[in-house]
Order: structure tokens, then sequence, then C-alpha cells
């Protein structure tokens, strides 16, 4: 009995060793990885980075294409082997979103709606590589541009419209504003990338010796970028506020309408439709069709990017089926267009035959009747004639015969 407890004991003592052997390696492990994480933890601590120097909004004059632009932080001697970015956000003050923008460079340029304020922020970015696996990135430097709020908002002039006719020469036009003084004349001046600076208008439109619009001349390379407008005032009695438009001119296009217009009739249920392609430099892969189809009393709208469409009567019966044809820019050309006129109707009508007898058919035989009438009429005096003169000869002949 007293050999069974001592071995007891002994395994007693061998099992609380072991689990003290256990906890003080699970400790060591937890010390290791807190010392790890510590030390990692106070490297990145130390890794700070200063935010972009002198960043500003600079207007060069373009009529709301403004340059962002910046100088390197200070104190980036300990990262000359890294390639340091900035991270840039900027937007319109009233908009809801940031736009944002990864850079390397000290410069961004980008257009901008100048009847609002602007404002734009800026930090510097150190990359994973050069601060021990995280991003380290610094406070934020911010700016803000606004164009003097001269003059009354009712003194802007109001409904401006700008069109693209055909893809070919631009018109612009306005109304003067509510409140602007009767001496009150606009000027438009306009820029887009590729003019060294913004020019004014050559050939206004007027009404009662006011400026009210403006013929632009031929825009090379303008397509696909953005054109910006800015249409001011001046008068004797009150300062007027200028207004800033921007537009995309194959967004204002509005193409001819088709001028040719052929309805098929296929069979008794099918009816082929085809235009031509409008006139003009619109390729005709970027124009979309709205057809109006007409069956007797009923009509509807259909569109297509072909220029030919089939249709198929709702009735064997119809009498008339007419159809008309406008034209726009489509997705693959334009983020938007504006409808061209309507072209002229082209129509078929059924018992066209009757109306051909109505109209062609019974004049034609009157007209005939009456040269068969004229035609019998001068064969009949032609006859009386001959036969006058047979007599004539007869009655001579016999004279002759009776003194001879």
């Amino acid at each position: 009995c007293n050999n069974g407890s001592l071995s007891g004991n002994f395994k007693v003592l061998n099992l609380r060793e072991m689990a003290f052997i256990h906890l003080d390696i699970r400790c060591l492990y937890t010390l290791l990885i807190c010392t790890a994480f510590g030390s990692t933890l106070s490297s990145n601590a130390e890794i700070k980075v200063n935010p972009p120097q002198d960043f500003e909004i600079v207007d060069p004059g373009y009529l709301g294409y403004l340059y962002l632009q910046w100088q390197p932080p200070v104190s980036l001697d300990n990262f000359n082997k890294c390639t340091v970015e900035y991270e840039l956000k900027y937007r319109n003050v009233d908009s809801e979103s940031w736009r944002t923008i990864i850079t390397k460079n000290l410069l961004y340029k980008d257009g901008f709606d100048l009847n609002k304020g602007v404002e734009a922020k800026i930090h510097t970015l150190l990359p994973r590589q050069c601060t021990n696996g995280s991003e380290v990135q610094s406070s934020w430097s911010e700016a803000t541009y606004w164009i003097s709020s001269q003059g009354n908002l009712d003194t802007k002039i109001q409904d401006m419209d700008c069109v693209y006719y055909n893809w070919k020469y631009l018109l612009c036009s306005w109304k003067p504003g509510m409140g602007a003084h009767l001496d009150s004349n606009y000027s438009l001046y306009y820029w887009y990338e590729g003019l060294d600076h913004a020019l004014e208008c050559i050939d206004y439109i007027q009404a009662k010796g006011k400026n009210i619009g403006c013929r632009f001349p031929y825009l090379e390379s303008s397509d696909y970028k953005d054109f910006y407008i800015c249409v001011n005032g001046s008068s004797e009695f009150q300062l007027i506020r200028p207004s800033y438009f921007i537009f995309q001119l194959q967004n204002i296009v509005k193409p001819l309408p088709p001028d040719y217009l052929s309805l098929t009739m296929k069979n008794s249920k099918e009816v082929n439709l085809k235009w031509s392609i409008p006139r003009g430099p619109i390729p005709a892969k970027c124009l979309i069709y709205e057809i109006e189809f007409t069956e007797d009393d009923t009509a509807w709208v259909t569109t297509t990017i072909e220029n030919e469409i089939y249709i198929t009567r709702t009735s064997n019966e119809s009498l008339q089926l007419c159809f008309l044809v406008r034209s726009k820019m489509n997705i693959y050309c334009a983020d938007d267009g504006i409808w061209s006129e309507w072209s002229d109707e082209q129509c078929w009508k059924g018992g066209i035959w009757k109306e051909i007898l109505l109209f062609f058919l019974i004049p034609f035989v009157l007209v005939s009747l009456f040269v068969l009438v004229v035609t019998c009429l001068l064969l009949y005096k032609q006859r009386n004639l001959l036969k006058m003169v047979f007599h004539t000869k007869k009655e001579a002949l016999s004279n002759q015969d009776s003194l001879c």
C-alpha cells in the first residue's frame, strides 16, 4: 500500500510539472507576439510625412478650366528612394460627391462650373514598401476658388440655348436678365483645348441693337472636348453677373431630317419603310431614327439605328398607311443629342385604282371621245370637199366634150 501511494504521488507531481511547462510556453508565445506587434506599431508610429506645400487653385483665364498645383512636402530626405504619390479630391461646392485622383505629378487640370465655388484637398501618400508594409498618409491641405460675385443674380442672361446644326456650325442664343437695365448689353467669350486664349464672338445676333446670340465660325478640332462659354455684360447703371457654361459639342448636334422616304407594300400584311440618310458630315453609324407610323386612325412610334424597317399591318382592310422620320445622334457617338425636325410625310392609300380611274381614266376617255368626234367631223368635211372637187372636174370635162 505504501509503494502504491508513492507512485500515485509521483504521477500527480509529473502532471503538475507538465501543466506548468505548457503554461510557460503559451506565455512565451504571447509575449513574443505582443513584442513583435508592439515593435511594428512603434516603428509605424515613428513614420510620418508632411502634406504638400503651397497647394492652390489657379485660373489661367480659360473660363472654367482650372489648374490645381502644389509643391512636394518638406522633410522627404528619408524617402529619397520612394515614389511619393498624392491623393487629390475636388468638386464644385454644391456637389454631393468628390472626384478622386491618385497622381505622382505636381499639377492637375480639369473643368469646373464657375457659377459655383470650387473646393479641393490633397494629402501625401507613402507606399507600403517604404513604410514596413502599411501605407502612410499625411494630413490634408485644402484650397478654394470663387469668382467674384459682382452684380445681382437677376442681371444674368436667361434661357441660354446652344445648337450645333448638322455638326457644321454652332449657334447660341439667350435672353437678357430680368433685372438688367435697358442699356445693358452682353458679350460672349469661348475657349476649348487647342486655343491659346479665350476668344470673343465675332458674329453676334442682334435685336434692337442688343446682342442676343452668337454665330460661331468653323471650330477646328473642337469635337469631344469641353467647350467653355462665358457671357458677361456691361451697363452704366449696374454691374452684370457673368454666366458660365460647359458643353461637349457632339452632345448638342441637331441633324437634318431624311429628305427621301419610300413606303412599299411587300405583300398583303408586310410594309417596307425606307428613307435616305440625312445629308451632311454625320456618319451613318452615329444616327438613330424615330419613326411615327400611322395606320388609318391609329399611330405608334418606334426607333431604329438602320434606315429601313419592316412593319406588319394590323388589318388587310387598311385604307391609309403613312409614316415620317426624324434623326438624332446615338449613344455610340454622343452622350445625348437633339432630335431633327420631322421629315415630310409619305403615305400609301388603299383603293388607289379607283382614284386613278376617277381622276385619270375618265378624263382620258372624254378627251379621246372628243378627239374622235373632231376627227370624224374633219374626215366628213374632207369627204364632202373631195366630192365637190370631183363633181366640178366632171362638169368641166362634160363641157369640153359638148364644145367639141
